[in-house]
């Protein structure tokens, strides 16, 4: 599994293109010739970045769902609206779709977040405000998730 490390902000163009950040390039670098699947984030109004291979293993998990069930269905559906291929191209920009453009409210000013394995992409106020309203309750939510006495999470 990658880990990515690293927040960064970008301009974009007028086309929905922006210049990869270097050191989140450099990450990517073993991953750009399988290319990357872009997607609309299910809780936040951001997108996010997969190297191939990490799509690859969310793919695998979802085929696994039985498409003759219905809330399995909707889920498989809804999950993948809107998801694209996308590369880095020879001068290390990333085109991001017009339409997935709209469902992050990407302005001309980005933000390029490390989330583990992928890499999630805001506009810049967005991120800010989705930052900055939940810093004030990370000590409960980190307490919440990472504060289990069982040794379950990290091992």
């Amino acid at each position: 599994m990658t880990n990515f490390i690293g927040t960064y902000e970008c301009k974009a163009d007028a086309k929905g293109r922006f210049m990869m950040p270097a050191a989140i390039k450099k990450q990517l670098l073993p991953m750009i010739e399988e290319g990357f699947v872009i997607r609309r984030s299910i809780f936040q109004p951001c997108l996010e970045l997969y190297p191939m291979k990490e799509w690859n293993a969310v793919m695998e998990k979802i085929g696994k769902l039985n498409r003759f069930k219905k809330n399995h269905n909707d889920f498989i559906r809804l999950f993948t609206a809107g998801v694209k291929t996308v590369e880095v191209d020879a001068n290390g920009r990333l085109l991001i779709p017009r339409d997935l453009i709209g469902f992050a409210g990407i302005s001309k000013e980005l933000t390029v977040a490390s989330a583990i394995n992928i890499i999630e992409i805001w506009d810049k106020d967005k991120y800010e405000e989705a930052v900055g309203a939940s810093a004030a309750d990370f000590a409960d939510l980190a307490q919440e998730v990472m504060g289990n006495d069982t040794t379950d999470l990290l091992s």
